[in-house]
């Protein structure tokens, strides 16, 4: 799991085709200190395997399934990438709870400035809309953003000038493609509202109604 909140920049060094995927071979701009072998790292948001770890250099596995649905595809050597270590119990959690399973791509429709901020605007597959609520929670290429705005399959968010220096948000423009993953909680409260017994062929007792009972809606 993750937080949305980046570490640092990386730099891919190699890209080579391995068994259908890719092999990325990425270098942080900051120390990995205590490395461990197969550890979780997040890159533009997708959850991978760090091995080969050297100094600040990792190779990473990139499956089809991750090429398919995330923009690590279309990186090519130089490119930067924003890295998240996978989150310890005992560290803050500053951003949202985050999967690092990148739910599909985004594009970038408009970028402007107001005053010190910069406002982007982002469409997004229709069947995901339903998961991005006002004032909610979203990630952008693993940077945990939350939502100012939102209207049928589009987004807006408001991004401060020191996220924009220290992650490749700054670098978007409009077409960008990004990773989106959605908040992860309106998914499971969505399966769990659907769900239904197998032995009654009844839906589950959490509904609105009993959300409402206990506080969760108003």
């Amino acid at each position: 799991m993750f937080t949305g909140i980046i570490q640092g920049l990386g730099t891919v060094v190699e890209k080579r085709p391995a068994g259908g995927g890719m092999v990325f071979g990425i270098e942080a701009n900051f120390d990995l200190t205590e490395p461990q072998e197969g550890e979780s790292i997040a890159v533009n948001g997708t959850c991978l395997t760090a091995r080969d770890i050297r100094s600040r250099r990792f190779l990473a596995d990139v499956s089809p399934e991750s090429l398919s649905r995330t923009n690590l595809g279309g990186l090519t050597v130089g490119s930067k990438v924003n890295l998240e270590r996978a989150l310890r119990l005992a560290d803050r959690l500053g951003g949202h709870i985050v999967s690092g399973h990148v739910d599909a791509l985004g594009r970038v429709e408009e970028r402007k400035a107001a005053g010190d901020f910069t406002v982007f605007t982002f469409s997004l597959e229709s069947e995901l809309a339903k998961y991005v609520i006002e004032k909610g929670s979203i990630t952008i290429d693993g940077v945990s953003l939350t939502v100012n705005a939102c209207t049928g399959s589009r987004f807006s968010v408001s991004i401060i000038p020191h996220t924009l220096a220290v992650t490749t948000l700054g670098g978007l423009k409009p077409g960008s493609r990004v990773n989106i993953e959605v908040d992860i909680i309106g998914k499971y409260v969505e399966k769990l509202l659907a769900a239904k017994s197998p032995e009654t062929g009844s839906t589950s007792k959490i509904n609105p109604t009993f959300l409402a009972e206990h506080g969760f809606l108003r």
